[in-house]
């Protein structure tokens, strides 16, 4: 996918800022657009299994055994949502559409839904529909094709990078509070990994390295990216920590294993960089919660 691709889907998921205008400040934005973002690419990924999935939940329904993991084989992916539930049908009934939203919500599985939750998207839903805006804001993301197959992981980050840096420019910060450009991270790895060139040859061989400042991950996921190195790639354990409150940094229950207070370590082994999710550069929350989220 090239750069006007990416800018292309990410000026149709801004353009809500039309609707938004005027109920929110511009600084607010990206609180509605962000996870509604979000929300549509889990929305994609799931499409293909789900009446699968749906038919499967209703069968479990009055059970008393979890279906959870049924559900995750059906879903093939370890998320899922178990309503029949999807944006375009939400936008078609206006007058429910708070309340179906939320049940779409409510319906995905624990670990996505957490990422959601991370945006205080329920805070958001209730404030659109009081400004009789949620079903119009719904029916703008039913539009977005973020489907697999058109965007891939590694392109969703692109995507949202590119949203950060409005949500940022309208907030009046740097988007480079938020994420370090993925070509800066790319030289630093670089860098990082010269002196030991060597050594990272040998079979077996396994680094660890830490990122006092993880932030959204990028730069610890970068150590077992493409373009690190030469040659065969060593075990790599990777950890790291950030400080702050925005949802799109080291979100818990996604690559996440420790939370306290604002304070959260990201610690993640693995076999083949990252379970295939490409970059973590854009933020957790999106290019993890549809890719990280796979089942190992």
């Amino acid at each position: 996918m090239n750069s006007s691709k990416h800018t292309e889907l990410a000026n149709h998921a801004w353009s809500v800022a039309d609707l938004l205008r005027g109920d929110y400040k511009q600084s607010d934005y990206g609180k509605v657009i962000l996870p509604f973002t979000v929300l549509r690419r889990l929305e994609c990924v799931l499409e293909p299994t789900r009446e699968k999935v749906t038919a499967l939940a209703e069968q479990y329904k009055d059970g008393d055994i979890d279906p959870d993991r049924f559900l995750r084989r059906a879903a093939g992916h370890s998320f899922y949502n178990k309503s029949g539930l999807t944006l375009k049908k939400i936008a078609a009934d206006p007058q429910s559409a708070a309340k179906n939203l939320t049940v779409y919500v409510g319906s995905f599985s624990d670990n996505a839904r957490g990422v959601l939750d991370r945006f205080e998207f329920a805070q958001q839903i209730k404030r659109l529909d009081s400004s009789g805006l949620l079903y119009q804001v719904i029916g703008k993301f039913t539009d977005l094709d973020l489907r697999p197959e058109v965007v891939s992981n590694h392109n969703m980050g692109y995507i949202f990078e590119e949203l950060i840096r409005r949500f940022a420019e309208q907030s009046n910060k740097t988007a480079g509070e938020h994420f370090t450009p993925r070509e800066i991270i790319q030289l630093m790895v670089r860098l990082l990994v010269a002196p030991d060139g060597d050594g990272l040859q040998l079979p077996g061989v396994v680094r660890t390295v830490m990122d006092p400042a993880c932030g959204t991950g990028g730069d610890v996921s970068r150590r077992k990216g493409p373009g690190a190195h030469a040659g065969p790639l060593p075990s790599c354990i990777r950890s790291g920590s950030a400080t702050g409150s925005h949802p799109y940094e080291a979100v818990p229950g996604v690559g996440t294993d420790r939370k306290a207070g604002h304070r959260r370590l990201l610690r993640v082994p693995d076999e083949d960089g990252f379970n295939g999710c490409g970059d973590l550069d854009a933020f957790s929350a999106l290019t993890t919660a549809v890719a990280a989220l796979e089942p190992r």
